[in-house]
């Protein structure tokens, strides 16, 4: 069998690829920028040249199994792109054909959160667990929901959209995807900065830290900083995005009865500014039956490896198109 895997992250700034071997160690890496070109065939053949490149330089020529890719909107049954809004090419992009025509390689493409959670089962902290939900609190908050040890992935490609649940049914806040009230609008990083714009709103004669700067530039880093630095009401900015988490994580454990939750992404790592509300309000809601069974886990995956690593560990599962030919 061959070596090596290539993984790809697509993401709507920057596009990250990488070698990586069956053990989940990254060889190289490299990236290109993903709106450089407005037509797709010239930014695959910018990432063909690239890829190849760091293949050449790593002794790694005909030595690739697959490609795995991780990309928002993502359809892992047909292997397009639908309705990515943070990518400039018109949807539907057909992603999987176009790469494997191109590389003469078989290409398997999925969400970025499915990819971090089967980066997470094959080389991080899911190794070993068959029932286990992956969640992403980044930019948004993404989920991966594994169940007997494969991804669910619903009819039509796109389970697993948990950042959407409605966690405020009245009155909640506009989210990305048109809908109000959503997690992903609470718990994501720019829902931290936003509950600490209203908080600072709110409580005008509260003073905090956070007034020594401009109110609109403020940052979930600028909160945790300022939660560090003892401030009261960044604080509770944590513990209102912590008990609103752990809320969520229990409703979502009837659903699949998972053997833990697994969080990534840089608000994950938070420590127990978020923990401990998190867990207050998980245990408090849990439904008595699941009481005390679910772990909160943190992801094991570096975070500059983590997404070529998720996408990489899909490249194993690759199977060849039927139209795919050898590399141009």
């Amino acid at each position: 069998m061959k070596p090596y895997v290539l993984g790809i992250d697509i993401g709507g700034t920057n596009t990250v690829f990488g070698i990586v071997d069956a053990r989940g160690v990254v060889i190289a890496s490299g990236s290109i920028k993903t709106a450089k070109h407005s037509k797709i065939e010239d930014y695959i053949d910018e990432l063909y040249t690239e890829a190849t490149r760091l293949i050449k330089a790593n002794d790694a020529e005909d030595k690739i199994y697959g490609i795995g890719v991780g990309a928002p909107n993502a359809n892992y049954y047909n292997g397009m792109i639908e309705g990515a809004v943070n990518l400039p090419w018109p949807s539907p992009i057909p992603l999987a054909k176009l790469i494997s025509d191109k590389f003469g390689l078989p290409v398997a493409i999925t969400n970025d959160a499915n990819a971090a959670a089967i980066g997470e089962m094959t080389y991080g902290a899911a190794r070993g667990l068959k029932d286990f939900i992956m969640i992403t609190l980044g930019t948004g908050v993404g989920s991966g929901i594994v169940i007997n040890g494969q991804v669910v992935y619903g009819h039509d490609g796109f389970a697993g959209e948990l950042g959407h649940i409605v966690v405020k049914r009245n009155n909640g806040r506009l989210c990305g995807c048109g809908r109000t009230g959503c997690l992903e609008a609470y718990c994501s990083a720019t829902g931290v900065a936003r509950t600490a714009r209203e908080f600072l709103e709110i409580r005008q004669n509260e003073p905090s830290l956070l007034r020594n700067m401009p109110i609109e530039e403020i940052t979930s880093k600028d909160v945790y900083d300022a939660a560090m630095n003892g401030d009261k009401l960044a604080k509770e900015v944590f513990e209102y995005t912590g008990t609103i988490l752990g809320e969520a994580l229990a409703d979502m454990t009837v659903f699949s009865s998972p053997a833990a939750f697994i969080l990534f992404g840089g608000l994950a790592k938070s420590g127990e500014l978020l923990m401990k509300p998190l867990r207050e309000a998980m245990d408090k809601n849990m439904m008595p039956i699941f009481k005390g069974k679910p772990k909160v886990l943190l992801s094991e995956l570096k975070e500059a490896d983590a997404a070529v690593l998720g996408a990489s560990a899909l490249g194993w599962e690759a199977k060849p198109l039927e139209s795919a030919p050898a590399a141009n």
